[in-house]
């Protein structure tokens, strides 16, 4: 009889955030699932093979009752979520310090707002060694590890100097710039290093599998196999691939369909009141470029005069991260450039932008995506961007259009957008203009190809061209092993 999932070896996923928060309430504790496309691919893949979540909950203090490891779903228990207790200055000096204002602005090329503190990173190397060592002690002959992302570079390399012998693989969730910029980090090498551990590196798109093998030519002297996507670093292997991340498009299809938000996408474009509707959806940070966007809807406004109450835009912006001073001031800046447009060209009944500083559920953010025209998605960077995705998914009369950042990871997957310098507000009014006048018959054909596109590289497409394969060599080789 062939061994089952969990005995040929389990998975152990290491992140920042983890699957589940938990609330007390008055029968106990609730489990609250955390929302995001990460959590949606590997939640289900770990309760059908078992293995363990490794990673921060926000709700775990010293004298929790429900301990450090937990089975989840409390409901349904499948697998462990080992949860990582961070204390306060920790979470300052780790997430808020090295990762939020070294990392973070570094990887979207905002130089001027990096913030190089030696504490702050010897903070982050001190929490990258105890996810390690937790994932280590998580882990038994026969596991694949899989790291996320840019808080936990460290990793793959504590874990090998741990003496962990199993697969490990690494999926980093933002850009990764060129060497010319990554260059400045003091701590370039070690990042690089870290990395390395792993034997499966993951990148959105190929630019920044051309930037992070640059880097560690010049940094190790590695040596790259563009044939097997292979980076060799002295006797080390590493397989580094770019596998854009996919949403749940049948999700996003079946709510849009849905009568209810219907009716909900009918009634925002009765309250607009306009026959063409844009919309924004953006986590409140500089790395959107809302303020430019908003720039580029006020240049539209000078152009095209004709267009004052036949054209409306809609930004909806998710508070983020509104302890740290630098976000509270972009949500300034964008509150204030709303006015000022809205003054300039607001008439009776009608304002050019209406503006929603809120987060949304599912639900309701489809209803938005039906509703729009125009997805207007000028981020002055950005990783990828799945706004793109779940807006054709929700378009299933393919009726939309969709204005891109160049600078987005996506305009490298996506073609049928129009393509946008956010820096550049007469492009931007230009694009909007284009989209506005678009002959029926091309936009229908651009959005068929972009639902296509969203729907066959799905999250599952992604789960599976990522981490399918590598796993089933890893199950073939303990095969090979128990057999000699």
């Amino acid at each position: 009889m062939g061994k089952s999932h969990s005995e040929s070896g389990r998975l152990i996923v290491v992140s920042n955030r983890g699957p589940y928060r938990f609330k007390a309430h008055a029968r106990g504790v609730r489990a609250e699932s955390t929302v995001g496309g990460l959590v949606s691919a590997l939640d289900p893949l770990l309760r059908s093979t078992g293995g363990t979540w490794v990673a921060w909950d926000d709700t775990f203090h010293e004298k929790d009752l429900l301990g450090p490891r937990v089975r989840v779903p409390l409901d349904h228990p499948s697998y462990f979520f080992s949860r990582v207790h961070l204390t306060k200055e920790e979470i300052e000096l780790y997430y808020h310090g090295f990762s939020n204002r070294a990392l973070w602005p570094l990887c979207h090329y905002f130089l001027g707002r990096c913030d190089f503190e030696p504490r702050e990173y010897e903070c982050y190397r001190e929490v990258n060694a105890r996810f390690a060592k937790a994932a280590r002690a998580e882990t038994r002959a026969g596991d694949t590890l899989f790291i996320q992302d840019y808080h936990l570079a460290l990793v793959p390399s504590l874990l090998r100097r741990m003496g962990t012998t199993g697969r490990i693989a690494l999926f980093w969730h933002i850009p990764f710039p060129a060497w010319d910029t990554f260059r400045v980090l003091p701590w370039r090498s070690e990042i690089v290093e870290g990395m390395l551990g792993a034997d499966l590196i993951g990148f959105h798109v190929r630019s920044y599998v051309h930037h992070f093998v640059t880097s560690a030519e010049m940094l190790f002297g590695a040596k790259w196999n563009e044939a097997t996507e292979t980076l060799e670093v002295g006797e080390h292997r590493v397989r580094v691939k770019a596998c854009p991340l996919g949403i749940e498009f049948d999700e996003f299809d079946r709510l849009a369909r849905h009568p209810d938000t219907v009716a909900k996408a009918q009634q925002i474009r009765e309250a607009i009141g306009t026959p063409i509707v844009a919309l924004g959806v953006d986590r409140m940070d500089y790395s959107k470029g809302i303020p430019e966007r908003l720039h580029g809807i006020e240049r539209f406004m000078e152009r095209y005069p004709q267009y004052r109450r036949r054209f409306s835009f809609i930004q909806i912006a998710v508070p983020s991260r509104t302890e740290v001073p630098e976000y509270r001031k972009i949500g300034r800046a964008v509150d204030e450039t709303v006015g000022r447009v809205n003054g300039r060209f607001a008439e009776a009944g009608w304002a050019p932008i209406t503006y929603l500083c809120r987060s949304l559920p599912r639900r309701q953010l489809a209803a938005y995506y039906l509703a729009a025209d125009i997805a207007l998605i000028t981020p002055l960077r950005d990783g990828l961007n799945l706004i793109a995705k779940e807006y054709a998914a929700c378009k299933t009369q393919e009726d939309g259009s969709i204005i891109l950042s160049e600078f987005a990871g996506a305009a490298e997957e996506m073609e049928d957008v129009f393509l946008v310098n956010p820096y550049n507000m007469d492009d931007v009014a230009e694009k909007i203009h284009r989209a506005a006048e678009i002959p029926t018959e091309e936009r229908r054909m651009r959005m068929r190809r972009l639902r296509h596109l969203a729907a066959t590289r799905d999250l599952t497409w992604w789960r599976e061209e990522f981490l399918g394969e590598f796993l089933r060599e890893g199950r073939s080789k303990r095969g090979n092993e128990d057999e000699r």
